[in-house]
Order: structure tokens, then sequence, then C-alpha cells
């Protein structure tokens, strides 16, 4: 069966943010959704209901002022799960310690504790479950 039904009505989708927009196939898209609203704030815009194996073909979130879309992979269709690597998505954010903390009480697993850096900002990196490597880069002060 399709991940989308043949009759399916055009949906109108909330404004895409950010000049580079991640999308992020993962398996188990729905719960990775709830996880980054715990760990990094993320706000639904969107997402479709699953489908009947349990999988969600698109899902559109706000972090940080931008948009994160997901999917979970759909191998019939030419979207098969490849394990993430080579790329990290990284937080610019004004203040690394709550979004940290908070993303490390959501259980994201420390790769790198908050660092000051060479180039004069604090910087950590964080996994989630999912396997994606997260990066947080602060705002070097004025």
């Amino acid at each position: 069966m399709s991940a989308v039904a043949k009759d399916a009505q055009p949906t109108a989708q909330p404004e895409v943010l950010g000049g580079v927009v991640v999308y992020l196939m993962v398996e188990g898209a729905g719960k990775a959704a709830d996880f980054y609203k715990r760990a990094f704030g993320a706000t639904e815009a969107f997402r479709y209901p699953e489908d009947e194996s349990g999988r969600t073909m698109h899902i559109h979130l706000h972090i940080n002022g931008s948009s994160v879309m997901l999917s979970d992979p759909y191998p019939e269709h030419g979207c098969a799960f490849e394990k993430p690597q080579g790329f990290n998505c990284t937080l610019q954010v004004d203040n690394i310690d709550p979004w940290f903390e908070r993303a490390v009480a959501a259980g994201a697993q420390v790769v790198m504790p908050v660092t000051p850096m060479f180039w004069g900002s604090r910087y950590a990196q964080l996994r989630d479950s999912f396997g994606i490597l997260w990066a947080m880069n602060e705002k070097p002060q004025a």
C-alpha cells in the first residue's frame, strides 16, 4: 500500500524556517520528534498520521528558529534506512548550558562536554538514540 492514499487532498503546509533545512530519516520518526520536543524545545508544525505499519511519512518541527523535518524509512519507495554518518545538526545558541542540560536530561548521550574552543565559542556534541549527532555552538559574547 502506498504511503499516501491516492485520494489524499493537498494540505496547507506551515512556513519553512531557515535558509537550509535538515531532513532526517530515522527509524521511529514520531518518537524522534517527541524526543526533540523534550531535548531541544522543538515545536511541532505539522505531522502526517502514521500509516498502517506505524511509520510516519513527514513531520515538520521548528527548533531554535529553523525547520527540521523527519520521516521514517520507506524502502519500498526508494528511501531505505542508512545509518547517520558524516554530518551533525548544529544548534547556534546564546547560552549553551541550559540547552545542553535539557538535552542530557531528556536522554541525549554526551559525545563532547561543553568545552571552550579555539574559535572563541563554547561547544558541545550529543548523540540521540536515533543515531543523529547534535552539536551546540554558543555565540561568542561581544
